[in-house]
């Protein structure tokens, strides 16, 4: 096979995974993080796990959508520049069209029809696939006890509210600081307004792209101070229902913007306001990845990452355990995520098979 023949395979590789992932991956960041690493690292090794922990350690130090970014990081390792172009669109796609369906039914109707009981189905199997996943890199992870101290205090101070980034640059500081002790004691949603225009709308968007850490919750409090209370193109409860549309459709969180550029400027604006958003994380991987080896190859860079890493495995959990006590509150819900987590582990079933099984359980059970 020729080497252009080689790359074009790669690309449509790249493409088929992150395109299936985009419409499958449901549940948040953490989800599509751990369907990324069951399908990157466990079933295509296209990377190790040790490289796929150093990619998500940091990711969570620059703005924008962490599990976007991961897709864009694993696109550029997988096929260089045009690779990280695949990755990330392929990736986008799927949820912004699906997010841009919503929002032309929202407009058109009033409200979005229920997809409630699909969701409830999904969720009990996402939540396997994050525990699992979570296993897996926890291992790797803390593996030295320094490590593993210092993830317990970091999912305790996650749990009590304390900040992603305070905990992130944190943990990194702390675990540099007790190694360099130990290394010198061994050595010494309605209607279309339209009073703002695309240029304002595309900018606003990629303004809160090039700064935004955290969860939808905090992308709901930068919407709202914008486009609320600035601008006031839209009221409150259209932003709820954008945020909510975003939150259960699968993919990128983000593409909340999608719709709130369709309720503001239709069409153009959702695709506008989708650029405007996810740029920023194209760029920053794309500048920064290079960084990643170079950190490696400092010791007291890599003390860093290596605390940063362990935080990761740490915010990763607390969001876990908060969707768990989200999630398995009837007994359906706890019998689909044992069965999938059964079959995660004991027979390595594919997550998107169980995915899709589940959203059939939750219709069969509504009907029931």
């Amino acid at each position: 096979m020729s080497h252009n023949q080689l790359n074009r395979t790669r690309y449509l590789e790249i493409a088929r995974v992150f395109l299936r992932l985009g419409l499958l991956a449901f549940g948040g960041p953490a989800a599509h993080i751990a369907m990324m690493e069951d399908e990157i690292v466990t079933r295509r090794k296209w990377i190790s796990k040790e490289r796929f922990v150093d990619l998500l350690g940091f990711t969570n130090l620059i703005p924008g959508p962490n599990s976007t970014e991961m897709a864009i990081h694993l696109g550029l390792e997988r096929g260089g520049r045009l690779g990280l172009l695949i990755a990330g669109t392929c990736f986008i796609f799927p949820a912004m069209a699906i997010v841009l369906l919503f929002a032309y039914v929202y407009v058109r109707f009033g409200s979005i029809p229920t997809v409630a009981h699909i969701f409830d189905g999904i969720k009990p199997v996402i939540l396997a696939v994050v525990v699992q996943a979570l296993y897996r890199l926890g291992t790797l992870v803390l593996k030295k006890r320094d490590a593993a101290l210092l993830a317990a205090g970091a999912l305790a101070a996650s749990l009590l509210g304390v900040g992603e980034i305070p905990i992130l640059l944190a943990a990194g500081l702390l675990l540099l600081g007790w190694r360099s002790i130990g290394k010198r004691g061994a050595s010494t949603r309605l209607m279309i307004v339209d009073p703002m225009s695309l240029g304002l709308l595309f900018l606003l968007f990629l303004k809160i792209g090039s700064v935004l850490y955290g969860s939808g919750y905090v992308l709901l409090a930068f919407l709202r101070s914008e486009f609320v209370d600035r601008y006031a193109v839209l009221s409150t409860q259209q932003l709820l229902d954008a945020v909510a549309v975003g939150q259960f459709t699968p993919g990128p969180v983000f593409t909340t913007a999608t719709f709130v550029g369709y309720l503001i400027r239709g069409v153009p604006g959702a695709l506008l306001a989708t650029a405007g958003i996810f740029l920023p994380s194209f760029v920053l991987v794309l500048l920064f990845h290079p960084l990643i080896d170079r950190m490696r190859r400092s010791p007291v860079v890599s003390d860093v990452l290596d605390g940063v890493n362990a935080a990761s495995i740490a915010l990763m959990a607390a969001v876990t355990l908060i969707l768990g006590r989200a999630t398995l509150v009837t007994w359906p819900a706890v019998v689909l995520f044992a069965a999938s987590a059964f079959l995660l582990i004991r027979y390595k079933v594919n997550a998107t098979w169980l995915i899709l099984g589940g959203g059939a359980a939750g219709v069969l059970l509504s009907l029931l």
